[in-house]
């Protein structure tokens, strides 16, 4: 049996990744506690943002999160359609609350860095409208979710969904360059390399992948509980036909 066939099996599934989850969850935590200590206590001000720059530690993982997970949505939604994986609605499901989390949290620190730093806590331009209208397919496809008994027919629908949406993905990354806009272009992940000097690319790179691991030990503890939930649900539908014989 093939690593993809063992992981298409829910039971499977979880009996691989269950013993994932607590070293996962460790390695977040000292993640998270030397990107914090470098981000308020190691790392200098701005040169012209001053103190200010340290929400940057939190807003730019979650915005990058924002996307990466929609991303990791639209290729399950691509597995449940195309590859018809066991799997691949469950992390789907999964995911869709998280992605919405963060990208709530991505434009509420990115709010709290404009005023400061623009004057204004919101402006309806490219990025920060297309990352609302993001957050907005999220809580989308959690009702699509929830508006469903049936999730094998719910994932059909929310995949769908899912990958009509994804078109949101490339303009959020692009808007800055195809749109007059008061957000900043890209400043780290540049073909020229980063503008940012070392002392302050440092705590951000800790905390990308602090949160990016966060992400990571959700979506496994997710899914293992939407598993064991299909399962309870299964056991009750069985139980209710055996009682009406």
């Amino acid at each position: 049996m093939t690593w993809w066939n063992r992981l298409s099996h829910p039971g499977q599934f979880v009996a691989l990744t269950r013993p994932l989850v607590l070293p996962l969850a460790l390695l977040t935590g000292v993640l998270f506690a030397v990107g914090l200590w470098y981000g308020l206590f190691s790392s200098p001000p701005e040169k012209y943002m001053g103190d200010t720059v340290r929400i940057m530690y939190v807003h730019v993982p979650t915005a990058w999160l924002s996307q990466f997970v929609y991303a990791t949505m639209a290729v399950s939604a691509l597995g449940t359609l195309v590859w018809r994986h066991p799997m691949a609605d469950v992390s789907m499901k999964a995911a869709a609350p998280l992605g919405a989390a963060f990208t709530a949290m991505a434009l509420f620190t990115g709010s709290l860095w404009g005023r400061p730093t623009w004057g204004t806590f919101w402006e309806w331009d490219g990025r920060m409208t297309s990352t609302l209208v993001l957050l907005f397919i999220y809580l989308g496809i959690v009702a699509l979710w929830r508006a469903f008994d049936d999730q094998l027919r719910a994932a059909r629908v929310v995949a769908v969904f899912t990958l009509v949406g994804a078109v949101n993905i490339p303009i959020i990354k692009f808007s800055v360059d195809w749109w007059s806009t008061l957000h900043q272009p890209a400043s780290v992940f540049r073909a020229d390399g980063p503008t940012m000097p070392g002392e302050i690319l440092t705590p951000l790179f800790v905390m990308f992948f602090a949160f990016t691991f966060l992400f990571i030990t959700l979506q496994l503890a997710a899914m293992h509980t939407e598993v064991r939930r299909r399962r309870i649900t299964t056991l009750e539908r069985r139980a209710a036909r055996g009682d009406a014989r």
